[in-house]
């Protein structure tokens, strides 16, 4: 499996000749080095509505006729603007043939800011447990912490898990190791930080921290990929 992160909290995972890509954000973070056009991808999973989470959906889905998979109510939404959409929730399982994606808790809120000045509702905001080539790969969304991380990491072997680290929207470093240690994951990648001026973080810092604390992780720019075996 090669994993991609283009940057903020968008992530690529390509295994088999397929891809899918997670909350994809890449117009409008000025620290992306890939554009909307560059993405290949048969599915696209989306955590909640936020703009810095679903900006680039509509145009990756459209280009390479995509499916968007996310909760039920955000599924409709972007089945609204003609794209191919598959709803689920909280625990359940979609199997898109060469992944398999499971709908877990994340604790933040979820909405769509409409260009009329309406905002519309959803649904929750969710994490996906991402299963394939026999690893399991763990894209948190954006989340403060939580005491069931433990409870997850108790029920799964996690390979990889994209954390964020940002502060102010999500949960900061502090927060984020305790949750690196719940989750038990062999390696941690933090997420969701120094896209915009509130959410500065030193990521070497939190990763020398996590490795002081026994565990393994790595800090990937935007672009940056690496390929993980079983």
């Amino acid at each position: 499996m090669e994993i991609v992160y283009h940057g903020h909290s968008c992530v690529q995972l390509i295994t088999g000749g397929k891809s899918l890509v997670i909350d994809p954000f890449l117009r409008g973070n000025e620290l992306a080095v890939t554009k909307p056009e560059d993405i290949q991808a048969e599915y696209i999973l989306l955590t909640h509505g936020h703009t810095d989470h679903i900006l680039d959906a509509e145009p990756i889905a459209k280009a390479n006729d995509a499916t968007v998979v996310a909760i039920f109510e955000l599924a409709q939404y972007m089945s609204w603007k003609g794209l191919k959409t598959m709803g689920m929730n909280m625990g359940g399982t979609y199997d898109m043939g060469f992944a398999q994606a499971k709908m877990i808790h994340a604790f933040h809120s979820s909405s769509i800011n409409l260009e009329e000045g309406k905002i519309i509702y959803a649904g929750m905001p969710a994490g996906f447990l991402i299963r394939a080539e026999g690893l399991t790969i763990l894209h948190t969304g954006d989340t403060s912490l939580f005491s069931d991380m433990k409870l997850i990491g108790e029920r799964n072997t996690i390979d990889v898990a994209f954390i964020p680290i940002g502060d102010h929207f999500t949960m900061g470093p502090e927060d984020a190791l305790q949750a690196a240690e719940w989750y038990g994951a062999k390696l941690v990648v933090p997420v969701h930080y120094n896209s915009f001026p509130p959410i500065r973080q030193d990521a070497e810092a939190f990763i020398q921290q996590l490795e002081a604390r026994g565990r393994k992780g790595r800090v990937m720019a935007p672009g940056d990929r690496f390929e993980i075996r079983a």
